[in-house]
């Protein structure tokens, strides 16, 4: 996406922005400076992890744990026990799981294979009984990322191997474009979360500011797709997945609402 198509930051962003003109940056959010606040942020985001790692629990083999950041799945799914292989592009994000996995039970790093590569485009040789994908990252991909993320997980998955992803399904009216949040961090630090997503764009806008006095001010943002999991349901069965589950997740009022989907390969 170049600079010319890519959507407008949220209304309040751009005025904050225009104000302090040279007091502030902008930054991706899964680029080395942002891997700290996708970090701080993971670690009091508990949103389906419960329910990721029951299922898993049930599943046999090892497990590969796709966009794994700085661990936020990979290391409960360790605690079952289970071998795990963590694949992420950002290298300052494995930076900070492979210092988690340090810190944790020496076990644990035993049974953790850390690969930086890219979830489009990976070849471990190896099969696993379980490929999970959390945290909504297929949101990441465009569709072409998508088709070859599904091709890239069936040449992974064991027999009766089993695809677990999630997706947010977004329930705002059209005339709540944008919305505001506060979040806390695993370290204290407050942040203040902002996301637009204009009617028919198929995309949505998120712009994180940490709440500092410092300047510059950083602004952490990121554009990631709608993808309803409607829509994932039908991309996976063009694909040769049969659906298993479908579990919505979560405050099923909010403006979002996460859902789960559990696949195989269909036979």
């Amino acid at each position: 996406m170049t600079s010319s198509d890519a959507p407008p930051l949220p209304r309040r962003v751009r005025a904050l922005l225009a104000e302090l003109r040279d007091r502030a940056m902008v930054c991706d959010l899964y680029s080395q400076a942002g891997s700290g606040v996708y970090h701080d942020l993971s670690l009091t985001d508990t949103q389906e992890v419960r329910e990721l790692v029951g299922l898993v629990r049930g599943l046999p083999g090892p497990v590969l744990d796709l966009a794994a950041g700085s661990g936020r799945l990979t290391l409960p799914m360790l605690a079952l026990g289970r071998e795990v292989t963590a694949l992420d592009l950002s290298e300052g994000l494995l930076v900070l799981l492979k210092e988690r996995l340090a810190q944790a039970h020496r076990r644990f790093a035993e049974r953790c294979s850390v690969v930086h590569a890219d979830m489009r485009d990976f070849s471990l040789g190896q099969r696993f009984g379980v490929v999970v994908l959390g945290t909504s990252s297929i949101s990441l991909l465009d569709e072409k990322g998508r088709d070859a993320l599904y091709c890239a997980v069936r040449t992974h998955l064991l027999p009766q191997g089993r695809f677990l992803l999630s997706t947010l399904d977004l329930h705002a009216p059209p005339e709540q474009e944008e919305a505001e949040f506060v979040f806390t961090g695993g370290s204290g630090r407050t942040y203040r979360f902002f996301e637009r997503r204009a009617p028919g764009e198929g995309r949505r806008v998120v712009a994180i500011l940490p709440e500092e006095t410092e300047e510059p001010l950083t602004v952490f943002t990121t554009t990631v797709a709608v993808l309803p999991a409607d829509q994932l349901e039908t991309e996976l069965a063009a694909h040769g997945f049969a659906l298993r589950s479908r579990t919505p997740l979560g405050d099923q009022k909010g403006r979002h609402q996460e859902v789960l989907l559990e696949a195989e390969v269909a036979t």
